[in-house]
Parts: C-alpha cells; sequence; structure tokens
C-alpha cells in the first residue's frame, strides 16, 4: 500500500483518491492507519485492514475533486444590501440599510462591513452605529444597519458613501456595496430674487410722525423689536389653531439686501414636513391707532398662507378671538393674485365672527411679481384696510352683529407665512419650495 501511494508513476484517476495536502490534517496516531506493514502478519489484522481501507475510501470521497481540479460547488445562501437616499435636515436621524440573506442558512452565517467615503465624510456626515461583523442565525433572512446622518445648516451639493460587505463565512455576496446617497435641505440664496419693482408709499404723511419703522436693514433680525415664536403650537395650540403643517424655526428668517425673506421650505424637522418662520412684536411694540404701512412681495403656491396681521395685547388674558385679530393682508397660495383683509372678534370661542373682504389684481398679475403695500388706517371705532391705498375694507363697531368692539386697544404685529391649514388646504405636487414671503419695510405712523 505505502509503495501504491508513493510511486509517481500510479494514474489515480480510478479513485482521485487523496488530496495529499489534507493528509497534513491527520495527526500521528491517524497516520498509524496508512503504515499497512504493521497490519499484515495476521488473520484479526487483515479483517481490520478491510475497515481501515473503507475508512480510506471515504475520507477520499470527502476530497473529491471534479475533473477540471476544482471542488463541486456548494448550495450556500447569498448575501445582499440595498442602496439608500436621504435628505439630510439640520438634526441628526438614523437611517437604515437593509440586508439580505437569500436561501437555506441552517448554520450561523457571519460577514465583514465597512465603509468607504466617497464626498460624505465618515464621523462628520455619517457614523456607522453597527458593529464590524454581523452574524445571521439559522433562519434568520435579513438585519439592518444603521447609520447615523449627521445635521447641520451647512450649505452643501449631494454627497455619497458606501457600505461594503466583504468576508462571508458559509454564504456568498450577490451583492455586496450599499451606496448612500445625501440630498443636502439647505437653500441657495443665489436663486432668491427680491422683485425691483411694484408700488411704495411715503416717508411722511401730513398730520402726522412716524413712530415707529422697521426697514430690514441689519444682518440679522431685530430682536429689540421681534421676537421669534418657534414650534408647532403644541401642547397648548398644536397646529396654529388652525392645523398647520410647519414648525417655525428661527433659522427659516435672514436679511437680505435690506429685506426681510421668511422661508417656507419642504424640509422634515420635529416631526413635521415643512418649516417656516413666525415673528411677532409682542411685549416689545404695540400701538393703538395710526396709520401701518407694509412693503412686501407675497409667494403662492397651492398650501401656503402669509399673513401680515395684528394680535390683541391682552390676548395672554382674555385669549383669543376676545383679544381682537385684524388681518391686514392674508394670501391663499393657489389664488396668486387675490389679497385678503378680515377682522376676528367674538366674546369666546363659541361666538367668534369675523368680517373680510378681498381685492384682486388685474389681467396675469399676481402678488409675487412685484411689492406691494398693505396698509390700514386706523382711529377710534374704525378700521379701514388698504392695497396700494384702494380701500378693501372698513369695520367699525356697527359691523360685529352686537357683539363687543376690541379694536380700541393696544395690539401686536405678527408676520409668517403658514403652511397647509384649514383654509388654504395643504400643499401637494404642483406646490413649489422655498416659498418667500420679502418684506421690504413696515411703518406705523401717529396723528400730531
Amino acid at each position: 500500500m505505502e509503495a501504491f501511494l508513493a510511486s509517481p508513476k500510479r494514474n489515480f484517476s480510478t479513485f482521485q483518491l487523496f488530496n495529499f495536502s489534507t493528509l497534513q490534517l491527520f495527526n500521528s496516531s491517524t497516520l498509524q492507519l496508512f503504515n499497512f506493514r504493521k497490519l499484515m502478519p495476521n488473520q484479526k489484522n487483515m479483517k481490520n485492514l478491510k475497515i481501515y481501507t473503507l475508512l480510506v475510501l471515504a475520507f477520499a470521497i470527502g476530497c473529491y475533486e471534479d475533473k477540471d481540479g476544482n471542488p463541486p460547488p456548494l448550495d450556500l445562501p447569498s448575501l445582499s444590501i440595498t442602496d439608500l437616499n436621504l435628505t439630510e435636515g439640520d438634526e441628526d436621524f438614523i437611517a437604515s440599510f437593509e440586508v439580505t440573506l437569500t436561501g437555506t442558512n441552517t448554520t450561523n452565517v457571519v460577514v465583514s462591513l465597512a465603509s468607504l467615503s466617497r464626498s460624505a465624510e465618515a464621523e462628520v456626515d455619517y457614523k456607522i452605529i453597527n458593529p464590524e461583523t454581523m452574524i445571521f442565525a439559522p433562519g434568520e433572512t435579513s438585519k439592518s444597519i444603521q447609520v447615523e446622518i449627521v445635521g447641520d445648516e451647512l450649505l452643501e451639493g449631494k454627497e455619497e458613501f458606501e457600505l461594503v460587505l466583504f468576508n462571508p463565512i458559509n454564504a456568498t455576496i450577490s451583492k455586496g456595496t450599499g451606496l448612500g446617497v445625501i440630498e443636502d435641505d439647505e437653500i441657495d440664496n443665489s436663486e432668491l430674487i427680491i422683485p425691483s419693482t411694484g408700488y411704495t408709499t411715503p416717508l411722511t404723511y401730513p398730520g402726522f410722525h412716524i413712530v415707529w419703522k422697521d426697514e430690514f436693514d441689519g444682518t440679522s433680525l431685530d430682536l429689540n423689536n421681534w421676537t421669534f415664536e418657534i414650534g408647532d403650537g403644541c401642547p397648548n395650540n398644536c397646529g396654529w389653531g388652525n392645523n398647520e403643517s410647519q414648525y417655525y424655526r428661527q433659522e427659516n428668517t435672514k436679511m437680505v439686501n435690506g429685506h426681510l425673506v421668511i422661508e417656507a421650505r419642504k424640509q422634515n424637522f420635529a416631526g413635521k414636513e415643512y418649516t417656516s418662520s413666525r415673528i411677532v412684536t409682542k411685549g416689545k411694540k404695540e400701538f393703538k391707532y395710526g396709520r401701518i404701512d407694509i412693503r412686501a412681495a407675497l409667494p403662492e403656491g397651492q398650501g401656503i398662507w402669509p399673513a401680515l396681521w395684528m394680535l390683541g395685547a391682552n390676548f395672554n388674558s382674555v385669549g383669543w378671538p376676545a383679544c381682537g385679530e385684524m388681518d391686514i393682508m392674508e394670501l391663499i397660495g393657489s389664488i396668486p393674485n387675490r389679497s385678503n383683509s378680515t377682522v376676528h372678534f367674538g366674546e369666546n370661542l363659541s361666538q367668534h365672527e369675523f368680517v373680510g373682504s378681498s381685492i384682486t389684481l388685474p389681467g396675469s398679475a399676481k402678488f409675487s411679481d412685484e411689492f406691494h403695500v398693505f396698509s390700514m388706517n386706523w382711529t377710534q371705532n374704525q378700521a379701514q384696510f388698504l392695497m396700494d391705498n384702494q380701500v378693501v375694507l372698513t369695520i367699525t363697531p356697527a359691523d360685529l352683529n352686537g357683539q363687543p368692539y376690541p379694536f380700541n386697544e393696544m395690539f401686536f404685529f405678527v408676520f409668517n407665512i403658514a403652511v397647509g391649514g384649514n383654509w388654504p388646504g395643504y400643499p401637494d405636487a404642483t406646490t413649489p419650495f422655498p416659498q418667500r414671503l420679502i418684506v421690504d419695510y413696515v411703518r406705523v405712523f401717529q396723528l400730531n
């Protein structure tokens, strides 16, 4: 037998018995199986020889190779990983790649994981939360790779990174690279166009003097005049009383070339799909009577609801609508050529009433095309609303159906863009974002 194994002239094609390198796996006691001369002298050993020969044949079958010299293919399950497209946002959030195991796994499947930065930088733009090795127990078919996407306020281009599966055990890899694409949600101000034309009003009126104005000439909002109202109105006034869809943020307000710009964005934040800004002069600049001029260019689009309005300064003590509300300008974005002026009143919420009117621009003109001035002439027992000095609505106590007249008290300003709500409806596929309310100035005059 030894001579048979050792001879270089022997032809093993009949059995392809031995892969000799695998004999190295045997320890010294096992290799005694192949020392057949020690087994030959007696009949007992001849019987043992038959047993050992069967063992060798079994070993040989386990080492069988195809004619091309390669072992037969194993029926292993295969691994694949998904791609992922994301929008960055301003807050960190968790996203998941899915890894799928296709086929039958009767034992643990192990695969290693690594990330490969392209234009996105690991630990700066994204962070891998999962360990470097994934283990699929028998019967498991899918696992998630969690990635933390790092939010910021920076204007960036599209960024990419890859997750790579490698070194599988008890499995093959059919798709081993998952592409992560991070789209930026920041707005490029180079796209902002401020109208250069439109109606304007004088800096003085006969018999009046200016008591306050904001020309928005600074680099940031003047917090001596204004306060940002933040959030979605919750918990006391969720949806701001109108089932609105935006989250108000300070970051959506900016000063651009002497103009206040309030920007409504399609942007996931704090559980809302849209963001915007709402600023008030409450407790800082409050007025009773006078001539008010607000020069503005308005946004448009289904579900967009800009407003320049005033709320009674006693709001916290008497509530709405008892405090009174004067809407100098409101616009439903789906009707971009019509401006509305309205007052709200009532002793309590169950007695709420309103009176309003509107004005429509001629032809195909829209309020987003150029600046218009929205004004109010406000005296005791009368409020008159104007657009480009054309009267839109006049209100006196006689128009309130016997309800208390709340408009002889102090009021403060509110400027905002709401997104969605009971009155305008909600954005749809036709609504372009971002949308901007651009205010050139607000001026308050009072009688000498």
